[in-house]
């Protein structure tokens, strides 16, 4: 009789083990079923039927040398190129872009289809089975929901960036509360809640910011609710009200730039350095980049888009009887005479034309025929909540309200 090692010993006492306690329990034989490939879908196929192949445009890659590593004839690329290109432009496929050929498990590798993605959302399937054509489309987008919180320490842009959070919710946030409270002028110690979404497709992959949703901003120890509802089902339109159903919003905005500083208050009696003088100034000035987009501070109809050499280029809007709003020493203008805008329509764009000796916009304001400073002025409020809607409001805003109040400073 021939010994075991002592190696092949345990082994076989390991196989006589397993079977006898198999052998216990049943005694039919059992069938060992493997797993079942889960299904995956994309672009709008069942990937497990075809043979799918990944890659990514390298750079100098045309669309006919990705088609010709992948089995295509110069005759077939030329046919193709032909067929799609009025939908779209396959010149313009860029570097590190991926791309997928679908084929079918055939003894051939019959070509099914091809994906472009020129973005994280956007993609542009090739049909190449039977007839040629081409179809852009987009990735269904779902909306996720989160929760921030934060302190501020030295500004709101520095306060988001510390807990990695988008810089987006700042320009949402100063546009949520641009009537009531000034982002310039925030202190150490105001704080924010937000509940927000954001956009994310395949389930996992970030692809922007969508809103937030409602906010609570605390300024100089006041606290602001802030509860988005859809004020006009009608036409669509959506406002924030406080917890007790006013509307945040005024007639006029407090900035017609977003992120500015004021250079220059109204002053009857300042001394212009471009003068040499003492010469009244009856605009406030807003200092930001040339470039800077410029909102009208209120809905009406543009009375003069036109140029002096003092001011420059400019647009005066008059919102109704009472009041009229300028804009001056613009790169360019984007509206015409006669033209109506609403709030917060971008009209041009802050230069340095005319007199002046930085980019900035001069923002003058009249109330019945007089120029006055917008700031000392008691402004009127926007339209407040129809009463129809007001109940329908506040058990929108309750459930909103209690969850931004459950989140904790730290």
């Amino acid at each position: 009789m021939k010994l075991l090692s002592k190696n092949k010993l345990f082994f076989a006492l390991t196989v006589l083990v397993l079977f006898a306690a198999c052998s216990g329990t049943s005694k039919e034989p059992v069938e060992i079923v493997p797993p079942k490939e889960p299904d995956v879908f994309a672009f709008g196929y069942k990937l497990n039927d075809f043979e799918v192949v990944r890659d990514t445009v390298r750079k100098g890659d045309t669309f006919a040398d990705i088609f010709l590593e992948n089995g295509f004839t110069y005759p077939q690329i030329y046919d193709i190129n032909r067929k799609t290109k009025k939908k779209y432009n396959f010149r313009k496929i860029q570097p590190k872009k991926p791309y997928t050929f679908l084929f079918a498990k055939d003894s051939v590798a019959t070509p099914v289809a091809f994906i472009y993605q020129p973005s994280m959302l956007d993609y542009v399937v090739v049909n190449l089975k039977d007839s040629i054509f081409a179809e852009t489309q987009k990735k269904e987008v779902k909306l996720r929901t989160f929760e921030a919180q934060g302190i501020i320490t030295s500004s709101l842009s520095e306060t988001l960036d510390a807990q990695r959070l988008s810089p987006l919710l700042a320009y949402d946030l100063s546009d949520i509360y641009a009537w009531s409270i000034d982002f310039f002028r925030l202190e150490k110690g105001d704080r924010f809640k937000i509940i927000y979404t954001q956009k994310y497709v395949d389930d996992s992959i970030y692809v922007g910011l969508n809103r937030i949703h409602a906010a609570y901003f605390e300024h100089r120890k006041n606290p602001y609710y802030a509860i988005e509802f859809e004020s006009d089902p009608v036409r669509g339109i959506t406002e924030f009200f406080d917890e007790n159903g006013k509307n945040l919003r005024r007639a006029f905005l407090q900035s017609p730039v977003q992120f500015s500083r004021i250079s220059s208050r109204y002053n009857k009696r300042r001394r212009i350095s471009y003068y040499g003088r003492t010469k009244p100034h009856y605009g406030t000035d807003f200092a930001a980049p040339v470039g800077t987009p410029i909102r009208t501070t209120a809905s009406g109809t543009v009375v003069a888009a036109s140029y002096t050499r003092g001011n420059g280029k400019y647009v005066t809007v008059r919102h109704n009887g009472t009041y009229k709003t300028q804009y001056l020493h613009m790169k360019k203008r984007a509206v015409r005479k006669g033209q109506f805008v609403k709030q917060g329509d971008v009209i041009g764009t802050v230069g340095m034309t005319g007199y002046t000796s930085g980019p900035h916009v001069c923002y003058r304001f009249w109330k019945n025929g007089k120029q006055v400073d917008p700031f000392r002025q008691k402004l009127p409020e926007a339209k407040p909540i129809d009463s129809k809607l007001k109940e329908a409001y506040m058990d929108h805003m309750q459930p909103f309200k209690e969850a931004l109040d459950c989140i904790e400073f730290y």
